[in-house]
């Protein structure tokens, strides 16, 4: 076997397994809510988001394309399956670091940040391909500001259609509807997250010549992703659930379905203009701006400090650890 066709197989592995803990990872965002206001019991709520994840996956891959091709051009990568493999590396590796300590990171972040560290590493900074990167940061850091605004605004809505109305029966009827807020938002991560892999398989078979410039995602990559995906979300990522589901704000059914409706509409959003963004960052941004709505006082403004300072870091850090990675792999590859 060539060295070329071992490195995709590495990558394709690596890709997997990315998603694999994508999916325990920042799937538990997408269910938290649910999860806290006893909305759905632990064990419905993965299956559900397994499910979800896997369709939502399945539906798209224009921000697979967009990860394949606007961070940096495969073609002209010197020694691109090392610089790729790297980045998967990293990025796993920050993945399960954020997930022991339990504080909600950015996946997107973390493959985005490694990819541009490991290139930059191989070719240098005219390695990125600027109007692409740039375009993409921009989703990453605007998304979660929009839906802190928008959380705000329809929990806002929400207390002045509701606000003559009975709280216990009100937080008890939509303990119903979050159920189908919760699989929404699943679903919606599905469509967002898992095209990452996607992108990064897409990008690895362009690099080592199995596909063409323009060529679109092979249904194998795009089903073995999801697959992925589901599996991992079946495994539950309970650490993060803990701090999204209640070291934010103490959350009832009505400031769930808020949160819901605000992290799938902006992760939807993004996804039909294929742009990859934080689910992290949005749904938690969101719950964020349902607190600052409900009660200012109420939110656990340490804890978001905690994850906004995390959110800071993850794009230079994996740049760093990855450009290390793809240093050392270089040696040997």
């Amino acid at each position: 076997m060539s060295l070329i066709f071992i490195l995709t197989i590495l990558i394709v592995i690596g890709a997997l397994a990315f998603d694999f803990i994508n999916g325990f990872h920042d799937t538990a965002n997408a269910i938290a809510t649910s999860v806290s206001t006893k909305a759905l019991k632990p064990r419905q709520a993965i299956l559900m988001a397994a499910i979800m994840n896997f369709v939502g996956a399945m539906t798209f891959t224009g921000v697979a394309k967009t990860v394949s091709k606007d961070i940096v051009d495969p073609f002209t990568l010197h020694n691109g399956s090392v610089v790729i493999l790297a980045a998967l590396l990293s990025a796993i590796f920050w993945n399960l670091l954020t997930w022991y300590f339990g504080i909600p990171s950015s996946s997107s972040h973390a493959i985005i940040g490694s990819i541009a560290g490991a290139a930059i590493a191989a070719e240098g900074f005219h390695a990125l391909n600027y109007g692409g990167f740039i375009k993409i940061i921009e989703a990453l850091i605007l998304s979660p500001i929009l839906a802190f605004v928008v959380g705000y605004i329809v929990y806002s809505i929400f207390k002045v259609v509701f606000k003559n109305f009975n709280l216990t029966k009100t937080n008890r009827n939509f303990r119903y509807i979050q159920i189908a807020t919760a699989a929404l938002q699943s679903y919606s991560h599905g469509t967002n997250d898992a095209q990452k892999s996607m992108g990064i398989i897409t990008m690895a078979l362009i690099a080592n010549k199995y596909l063409p410039h323009n060529a679109d995602v092979p249904f194998w990559v795009q089903a073995s992703c999801a697959i992925a995906m589901g599996i991992g979300t079946s495994i539950g990522g309970w650490k993060i659930i803990k701090t999204v589901g209640g070291k934010i704000m103490k959350i009832r059914p009505i400031n769930g379905v808020a949160a819901d409706i605000t992290g799938a509409s902006i992760i939807f959003g993004a996804t039909f203009i294929h742009l990859p963004v934080s689910t992290t960052h949005v749904i938690s941004s969101g719950i964020l701006g349902v607190g600052a709505s409900h009660r200012l006082k109420g939110v656990k403004w340490d804890t978001a400090q905690r994850m906004l300072i995390t959110w800071v870091i993850t794009l230079p850090i994996t740049a760093i650890f990855a450009a290390l990675v793809y240093l050392i792999l270089n040696l040997i590859f």
